[in-house]
């Protein structure tokens, strides 16, 4: 068949996802009146919409390219991420939801940075807003960059002669659109969509897969036979004290989580009572145990499969090795606009970060919904500009801005939602800064994927231990 036939299915699955994509983002501008529409949708969504849209915010474009290349490049070694990352998942729905939606609804918090500075008048409170806002921006600036780095990096792959930098360009230009319209009613459903489709995905793709192999009693004897067995280590090469940093450098991302603020403001915008908490827990666990498992499957299958190729590159070629051309072409072209679709929840959470937190949105409703648009079109811009500029690591990029974010937040916000009250406004800033230093600084210390337990767990036992440390008691 040929290839124009490939590519023209791609074109037409894309025009059509993306004409949804603005028709939901349009349908969103009817219901935005407020800021609080604009941020977290009057705080009325539904356990389906907030669950999938923030398990898909948290995990599209490492999860799909990222998790399924870790896999392929390193083996069983990259099983810990199921444990890490379905963790990270209980701890947001099990711990920290029940107690976060509470406070939320009784302060009227609409971002995460308000939630920790708290009300007016508390001491502190400028210093922690700022802090926390430039960590958000910065972070979430890097993490969008990487999103269009993966969509700019997948046109570029699929149609001959689209440039990197015009594959970028398109891709962020829609993001943006609808994003600008229809804010968060049009990030949350966009999101529920691509969350949907990934899910379709990681069934499909790796079924496929392991069906071709011959069953996971040929796939095992395949990692035996690609590289005389490496790929069955659980710690790869690693032994001893280096064994046990590989492992939790892995299981780390876990506790990166309940700290991210785009998946956050789902727990905060969700309405309803316990049963749609409990709903909500439920759809989002399973999802990310279908998903997890189903890129982890695939990209064992792809090291027997296609034994010589740029880890990020297994998505597509698997795709187009699996299966028909048409076919093949529909499914790049959807989890493409997956991928892209991605940014726009950080987006959002930046236009927040500076126009709600910092207080330059204005005074009138009407001045603040513009000021948040033209926040989240320069934001979007910068990122734009960034992930031309930087570095093409997808999954290392993510995860630095990930992990950053985590260990800022998390510890916080976990004991907010179980104490009822943030911590001390001290040992807040403290945690921030040092959970967010020490992120960066052990990000270029240490490279080796041995060495990670320092940027993914020291950082956070450190925050954590500031903000639980026990009152020293005072003696008369």
């Amino acid at each position: 068949m040929p290839a124009m036939n490939r590519e023209t299915a791609i074109l037409v699955t894309l025009v059509a996802y993306k004409v949804v994509l603005l028709a939901i983002g349009f349908w969103g501008q009817k219901r935005t009146h407020t800021t609080e529409d604009f941020y977290l949708g009057g705080r009325r969504l539904g356990p389906l919409v907030a669950a999938v849209s923030a398990a898909a915010s948290s995990s599209s474009v490492w999860t799909i390219v990222g998790v399924s290349g870790l896999a392929y490049a390193w083996g069983y070694g990259a099983l810990w991420l199921f444990p890490a990352c379905v963790g990270g998942f209980l701890i947001n729905w099990f711990v920290l939801a029940p107690g976060l939606r509470r406070h939320t609804r009784a302060t009227g918090a609409i971002t995460v940075t308000e939630i920790l500075a708290g009300t007016e008048g508390r001491p502190l409170r400028g210093a922690i807003t700022w802090i926390a806002s430039v960590i958000v921006i910065v972070a979430l600036g890097l993490y969008v960059s990487s999103q269009l780095q993966a969509a700019g990096r997948t046109f570029s792959n699929t149609f001959e002669g689209l440039s990197f930098m015009n594959s970028v360009l398109i891709g962020g230009g829609i993001v943006v659109v609808y994003t600008l319209v229809g804010g968060f009613w049009a990030v949350s459903l966009t999101d529920t969509l691509q969350g949907l489709l990934m899910a379709a995905t990681a069934i499909v793709l790796p079924v496929a897969a392991i069906a071709k192999i011959g069953g996971f009693g040929a796939l095992h004897d395949g990692l035996v036979a690609v590289d005389d067995g490496r790929s069955l280590g659980l710690f790869q090469d690693h032994g001893g004290i280096a064994a046990i940093g590989f492992a939790l450098g892995l299981l780390g991302i876990g506790f990166g989580y309940p700290g991210q603020p785009h998946v956050v403001n789902r727990i905060m915008a969700m309405g309803g009572d316990d049963r749609t908490l409990g709903q909500a827990k439920a759809i989002a666990i399973s999802w990310a145990v279908v998903v997890y498992a189903g890129m982890l499957l695939l990209g064992l299958c792809g090291r027997v499969l296609y034994p010589c190729l740029p880890r990020d590159d297994l998505f597509i070629t698997a795709t187009n090795g699996l299966f028909p051309p048409i076919v093949a072409g529909v499914m790049i072209a959807a989890v493409l606009s997956a991928i892209m679709s991605t940014a726009d929840s950080q987006l959002l959470v930046t236009g927040s970060t500076v126009s709600h937190d910092l207080g330059l949105g204005g005074t009138s409703t009407k001045t603040m919904l513009l000021r948040s648009r033209i926040t989240v079109l320069l934001v979007s811009v910068g990122a734009i500009v960034a992930a031309l500029a930087t570095p093409k690591d997808i999954f290392n990029n993510v995860l630095f801005a990930f992990g950053a974010m985590g260990a800022a937040f998390g510890p916080a916000l976990l004991y907010t939602a179980l104490r009822g009250r943030p911590p001390s406004p001290m040992r807040t800033l403290l945690a921030m800064v040092a959970g967010c230093g020490l992120s960066i600084f052990a990000y270029y210390a240490y490279a080796a994927p041995a060495d990670k337990a320092m940027e993914r767990v020291l950082p956070y036992l450190v925050s954590m231990t500031i903000v639980c440390w026990p009152k020293a008691r005072r003696t008369v």
